[in-house]
């Protein structure tokens, strides 16, 4: 924690937010501020955060403003601050955004605040260990809707303005404070709860209205999952819901998937898919809403006292977010989702160097910066599974217990690893300390490896930890035969009963540990893995396969290969689409330009296969990885022919078609689909074109700084085309020097996707070298952390490659 932020939270106590925002303006929009909170050293000095503001005045005069700071001096033991200011709108996601529809001309202004931004909408102490309450009002055009963190209490009408009331919050930290504004589509309920006035509380789900008909389309089962996981989640947890309303949005330019905002959760508009979602799509967004609903009480009404436990925080409700999918929505596949494509990815970050504990040491935390950048897949999807283990350890009434206790004694407050610590070894007579230790205070992952003992299954780890885990065994034809739940240390653990048997270790994928199947064994899971009757084991022996390419013990083909046998007899969707993307993954990062074509030939065919086998669950998400990866123009250009095919395959056609040197196609779609998801898809077309004078105008396109977030991601994700690799050489060191320009005039968000943009396509070794070196060479310079942060990841995943 910093200390000039350590200082400020003793000091300030009991702090209350009294603000009006004017929207009115296209120019920049008005801020007035009242601030009262009560100083534990009367006489002492510190500081409101305000970034970007103009025309700033402190009680009515001149403020002693800078560097993004409001002097606060000689103070009382209570006081109140007054500030007004002109603040400017963003397009980048950071601060108050901006964002007009393509579809319909409509301007939609959404405050995305989160880490260290809200100061850059309001004046705050911006710290997550100052909590506040927050009174808003809003003038706004008056056509629009306009939601916040507390309930609407009152509208009243102007001339061409109205201003909307929201009542006073509970206390909560500054990063959480948002508004959205627009002329929102909406569908409204009223929630049974018994606690609450009246025994309801409104709840909502608001959209664009370009997005109105997939909003109407989605609305029955968007109203179902939320129910079921509010009813769910105010059954288990003590604390009541501590907001007075519930409202959900598909907001545009928000860069993370979705945000915990207190009785405002906003998701990016992209998740209100144009056309019709496919199954991991539909998994996700119901973990999505789970996750973000388990935040009202992990994260807002609890909150983590600094940066370092943002895992109390994230990795909680990320595995909140999987299992009430699963238990309450009736998403009861979601763990399955997870094994195939959320654990791998955190797998992968924890093989880097910048892998970090999931509890991380505060002096690591050097800034704001530092901690955006580990709200990564160790947070994540690491936290996520090492909790998963804990509860499968502990037994799920004490887990229960030891979390409602944390809950209960902190509320409204801060907390860290500590303190859970505490709330848990009240619950448990386990040693949930040393779980701690080895689980939360250590990096790396553990291998589970079976070997053979005169025919006896022995199975041994490699590591530090402990795992709880099932272990099950099979016949020759991958028939299951038994199941044996196994606690696993520094012991080997003899399967007497097994022997003979196929041996499948973490059969239920309740641990965080790669699987090292015996000769026997991977012979018999090779040959039979489509006869394996769990989607679940199935999905994690997938992953098993796809680590195994990644730690060059078997090659790309030998992968596609396996697919080619049993992805195609593959029925149930999650696992499909789940490996689908990984084989593309591994394409990509791991395959010669000489053996990709091949390679994208056969997984291109497995998924035509799909689209043709007449189950419309798997031909959803095949259906689009066809269109994107076939070489057969004929059938693209017939789909496009057709009035039955989805928006997201038709787009998913013409950027093919682009990438095949045809972009006769961009045009009349775009003039089809006007739709913000449809300008971006245009963008990616665009850049995908393979001649010179189309890649000069991405280029200048990408890296001018006129774009947004999402736009950059849109231009991005089409340059690299898959075959381009020559056309795009000249393009790889620039990456490096203009990327790093840019990112040095820009802010978190803009470094965050400019990494993400880095250059992923099959290339010569001897390209790749040069790639390498090029990034190697400029983060021994002053690159901006976020930035140097992704690159430093995608130097270990390309020395990974080489």
């Amino acid at each position: 924690m910093l200390p000039e932020a350590r200082e400020r939270a003793v000091l300030l106590t009991d702090v209350h937010t009294q603000l009006h925002l004017d929207l009115t303006s296209t120019e920049d929009f008005g801020v007035e501020a009242t601030i009262s909170f009560g100083c534990t050293q009367p006489g002492a000095s510190t500081f409101l955060e305000l970034n970007g503001g103009t025309d700033v005045t402190l009680d009515g005069g001149p403020a002693s403003y800078s560097d993004g700071r409001i002097a606060l001096t000689d103070l009382a033991a209570s006081n109140t601050v007054r500030v007004t200011a002109r603040m400017p709108y963003v397009t980048d996601g950071d601060g108050m955004t901006v964002t007009i529809d393509p579809a319909d001309g409509e301007r939609y202004v959404c405050a995305h605040t989160s880490m260290d931004i809200a100061q850059k909408v309001v004046p705050c102490f911006d710290q997550p260990d100052i909590k506040s309450t927050f009174t808003l009002t809003v003038t706004a055009p008056s056509h629009w809707t306009v939601l916040g963190n507390g309930p609407l209490e009152g509208r009243t009408a102007g001339e061409s303005s109205d201003t909307w009331t929201f009542g006073t919050t509970p206390p909560f930290s500054s990063y959480l404070f948002t508004l959205v504004g627009g002329p929102w589509v909406s569908v409204t309920w009223d929630e049974p709860y018994a606690p609450a006035p009246g025994g309801t509380l409104p709840f909502g789900w608001h959209a664009r209205a370009s997005q109105g008909r997939e909003l109407q389309r989605d609305a029955d089962e968007l109203k179902r999952i939320t129910s079921a996981c509010f009813q769910h989640y105010t059954t288990i947890f003590e604390p009541e819901y501590p907001y007075a309303d519930y409202q959900q949005v598909f907001a545009p330019g928000l860069n993370w998937g979705a945000m915990e905002f207190p009785g405002c959760v906003v998701f990016r508009d992209q998740a209100l898919t144009q056309g019709t979602p496919t199954e991991l799509e539909r998994e996700w967004l119901a973990s999505t809403i789970a996750h973000e609903m388990a935040h009202m009480w992990f994260g807002d009404l609890v909150t983590m006292k600094w940066w370092e436990d943002s895992w109390l925080n994230e990795s909680f409700a990320d595995f909140m977010g999987y299992d009430v999918a699963g238990v309450a929505a009736g998403y009861t596949d979601a763990w399955t989702s997870a094994a195939i494509t959320r654990k791998p990815a955190g797998y992968r970050a924890d093989r880097r160097r910048s892998t970090h504990p999931i509890a991380e040491d505060t002096d690591k935390i050097v800034d704001v910066d530092t901690a955006f950048a580990n709200f990564d897949m160790i947070t994540y999807a690491k936290g996520n599974a090492a909790l998963s283990q804990l509860g499968h350890w502990l037994g799920d009434e004490d887990f229960l217990a030891g979390v409602n206790k944390h809950l209960t004694a902190h509320a409204f407050g801060n907390a860290d690893l500590a303190a859970f610590l505490d709330s848990l070894d009240s619950a448990t007579d386990k040693d949930v300390r040393g779980w701690a230790e080895a689980w939360l205070r250590s990096t790396g992952f553990d291998t589970l490896q079976v070997t053979r003992d005169d025919g006896v299954p022995v199975l041994t780890r490699e590591g530090s930890r402990s795992h709880r885990i099932t272990v099950s065994a099979y016949d020759d034809a991958m028939r299951l035969v038994d199941s044996r739940d196994v606690h696993l240390g520094d012991e080997p653990v003899r399967l007497e009963d097994f022997a003979g048997r196929v041996v499948v270790p973490n059969s239920g994928d309740e641990t965080f540990a790669v699987i090292r199947p015996d000769e026997q064994s991977w012979a018999a899971i090779t040959g039979g893995l489509s006869s394996i009757e769990s989607q679940l084991t199935r999905a994690m022996l997938w992953w098993t396969a796809v680590d195994l390419c990644e730690s060059q013990v078997v090659p790309v083909g030998d992968v596609v290969a396996l697919a080619d046998t049993h992805l195609r007899p593959e029925t149930h969707p999650l696992v499909f689409e789940g490996v689908m993307r990984a084989l593309q993954s591994i394409t990509r990062r791991y395959a010669s330009p000489e053996e990709a074509a091949g390679h994208l030939a056969v997984i291109a065919d497995i998924a035509r296969g799909a689209v043709e086998g007449g189950d419309p669950a798997l031909a959803a998400g095949a259906s689009r990885v066809l269109a994107r990866i076939s070489a057969d123009r004929d059938f693209l250009v017939d789909w496009l022919g057709r009035d039955d095919v989805d928006q997201n395959v038709r787009w998913a056609a013409v950027q093919r078609l682009a990438e095949l040197g045809d972009d006769s196609w961009i045009g009349p779609e775009e003039q089809r689909d006007k739709s913000v998801s449809g300008h971006h898809a245009a963008l990616a077309a665009r850049a995908v074109v393979p001649t010179p004078d189309a890649k000069a105008a991405a280029w200048a396109q990408l890296m001018g700084g006129e774009l947004g977030s999402h736009e950059f991601d849109a231009v991005g994700s089409g340059f690299w085309g898959w075959d381009q690799a020559d056309l795009v050489r000249p393009y790889l060191e620039r990456y490096v020097t203009d990327g790093l320009a840019l990112a040095r005039r820009s802010g978190q968000a803009m470094g965050d996707v400019i990494g993400d943009a880095f250059p992923l396509l099959p290339l010569p070794v001897d390209v790749r070298r040069e790639l390498r070196t090029a990034v190697a060479a400029a983060l021994e310079g002053d690159v901006p952390t976020v930035l140097a942060r992704s690159w430093n990841d995608s130097l270990d995943d390309l020395d990974r490659t080489l």
